[in-house]
């Protein structure tokens, strides 16, 4: 855990040059925004399993300073920008007239400097010159009092200059920041350039407004962060309120921009949700990318009176980026995502994470609000995901049954053991509950004879409704599981049942963050425009999801389960993808290479 005094917020890290970690943050005594908020740095030699006592960049006894970004020159000093509130500001007045008593996110933008590798910070601080926008004029100060603040890492560009980001406010409310808007400073000598009162900032873009949210997509548009890709483009990506992040591409350095649009897994797809919260993405050493973001939204919350954009920042996803050529330039294009970190109370919010890369493994750090942490996630997890475009081959690991062909004619196959995912500990003396984070996946490939009433696809359920059953309701897919004590259920997004198509259908039941997953022809739903969320949450307290000892499976009419397997664990995303990119099994003779009969295989029980 990174050492904060009760608020930490932004826990930013870059490699120093002496080997070290180094990390700037925000923190304070009491809540965000309060009096004594202020920025320390701290190091780490052991890749954050412990950290030094922290290091005033700006002390608590001065002005409130916050939301501090790091930068390290080639030379090896290191720069640290950040908000600070130089004129005192106690009140801070609200367009609908009221007023905020926090002065975080105004005053003069700033900057400190190290050059011992972050032990300590130059005694001056240096303003940084920001051109005035139209978004600061018209605020109820008419420009003289200006508000912003930063959460996007400084980036360096292959021709050598800087370019930070600034998150402009043209308006304080009810929600905090009423209208936003991002611009940009670009440095051509900050790299080089020792003098700090010589160090050139120019605000981009061009002309009179910053980055906005799309047509329609309301007054919030912030929280800009900048990626540079192999071709010079620069990549911009930030949080709205209307249910989805946005996105926009400069070839000019940031100089002007593509006009905003939603951010999509591939060009003209479909779009990516996120709430009002951060979205970051990152380019790898290797020239690929990852994207950091909460996975719901949409338009199904647009209307919603009671919606809380700031909310739901539990789990955390990732997807793999990979760049595409088109005749304006290259673009991003995404993976299906994979859940990378949660907590086990959905309240709980984590946000403004940075990654790391170190001796060729992968650690995020994050804050939620009262605690920051580093984390290092599962190489294979993310090897999953920076691979899933090209993976083509079924997952095996955990595999309990494969059946196919005539092993599903009779409609009823033994039923593989499903493992215990809450179960009574009696290593305790009370016998407590103890939570196995087990899961299962129902993997199969399904043909469509038309689209009637509800429909039984599989059913272990015994007498009083104990097992799981899958179901079929019009198009939508109806997964149930029961104890005898609990029941839960989640259903997919609307899938296309016309007569004679075939599809691949994968059910994660993931115990680790309590999540049912619908996964369709190798597509993650995530609620469409009815839904906000995709994924839903089944209770801790299910026991077993596991009945009887025989597994109905459809033949009919209506549905064919054509082939089957089920896992003794959850799947990810990833190999999911892969199942259905790999095709229906088929077995095969081993010493003649060629198709075989009916087969059904158990291949052991869950660990």
């Amino acid at each position: 855990m990174l050492p904060g005094e009760g608020y930490v917020d932004q826990p930013y890290v870059v490699r120093t040059m002496d080997g070290a970690w180094l990390c700037v943050m925000t923190t304070g005594p009491a809540e965000e925004g309060a009096r004594g908020q202020h920025v320390v740095s701290t190091r780490s030699t052991d890749r954050g399993r412990t950290w030094s006592v922290p290091v005033d960049v700006e002390p608590a006894s001065g002005p409130e300073a916050s939301y501090a970004v790091p930068y390290l020159a080639p030379s090896g000093r290191l720069y640290c920008f950040y908000n600070h509130n130089t004129d005192r500001v106690r009140e801070v007045r609200r367009e609908d007239g009221g007023v905020f008593l926090r002065a975080d996110s105004l005053g003069h933008y700033v900057f400190k400097f190290s050059d011992d590798h972050g032990r300590s910070w130059s005694e001056r601080r240096y303003d940084v010159p920001v051109r005035e926008f139209s978004m600061d004029r018209t605020n109820l100060y008419g420009g003289v009092l200006r508000f912003f603040w930063n959460v996007g890492r400084p980036t360096s560009l292959s021709d050598g200059s800087v370019l930070l980001t600034l998150h402009k406010v043209g308006a304080m409310g009810p929600a905090f920041f009423a209208r936003s808007e991002g611009a940009f400073l670009r440095s051509d000598n900050l790299a080089n350039e020792r003098d700090p009162e010589r160090i050139r900032f120019e605000t981009l873009p061009e002309g009179d407004d910053g980055l906005r949210a799309p047509e329609g997509g309301g007054p919030i548009a912030e929280e800009q962060c900048v990626t540079e890709l192999s071709d010079g483009t620069l990549h911009c990506v930030y949080r709205t309120t209307s249910g989805w992040p946005a996105c926009a591409y400069s070839r000019d350095r940031g100089r002007t921009w593509s006009r905003p649009e939603y951010l999509t897994y591939k060009a003209g797809g479909r779009r990516i949700k996120n709430p009002r919260a951060a979205n970051f993405v990152w380019r790898l050493a290797d020239g690929r990318y990852l994207y950091w973001f909460h996975n719901h939204g949409g338009a199904a919350v647009r209307q919603r009176a009671d919606w809380d954009p700031y909310a739901d920042r539990n789990p955390a996803w990732m997807a793999a980026g990979w760049e595409r050529e088109t005749p304006e330039g290259r673009i991003l294009e995404w993976s299906q995502p994979e859940v990378v970190l949660y907590d086990d109370d959905p309240f709980i919010r984590m946000s403004y994470p940075d990654l790391m890369e170190d001796g060729g493994r992968y650690f995020v750090t994050e804050t939620q609000k009262d605690e920051g942490r580093v984390h290092e996630l599962p190489p294979g997890l993310v090897q999953g995901l920076l691979e899933q475009r090209t993976r083509r081959a079924p997952a095996s690991q955990g595999l309990l049954v494969e059946a196919t062909g005539a092993a599903l004619e009779m409609g009823l196959i033994p039923m593989p053991r499903l493992p215990e995912l809450h179960e009574r500990n009696l290593r305790e003396l009370d016998h407590r509950g103890k939570d196995r984070r087990a899961g299962f996946t129902l993997d199969l490939w399904v043909r469509a004879g038309g689209v009637g009433e509800r429909h039984v696809v599989l059913d272990n359920r015994v007498e009083g409704g104990r097992g799981m059953v899958l179901e079929r309701d019009g198009g939508i897919l109806f997964l149930t599981m029961n104890d005898g004590r609990t029941e839960c259920v989640w259903r997919s997004d609307p899938v296309g049942w016309e007569p004679g198509t075939e599809h691949h259908v994968a059910v994660i039941v993931d115990g680790g963050p309590k999540l049912i997953l619908f996964v369709v022809d190798g597509v993650l739903m995530d609620g469409g425009d009815e839904r906000q969320f995709g994924w839903g949450r089944f209770s801790p307290l299910l026991r077993t999801p596991h009945g009887g000892e025989a597994l109905k499976v459809a033949r009919d009419g209506v549905l064919r389960v054509e082939a089957l397997r089920v896992y003794g664990r959850a799947l990810t995303v990833s190999e999911a993808v892969g199942n259905a990119r790999a095709g229906r099994p088929i077995e095969k003779d081993a010493s003649e290479g060629r198709a075989t009969g009916p087969t059904l295989r158990r291949t052991g029980e869950p660990r």
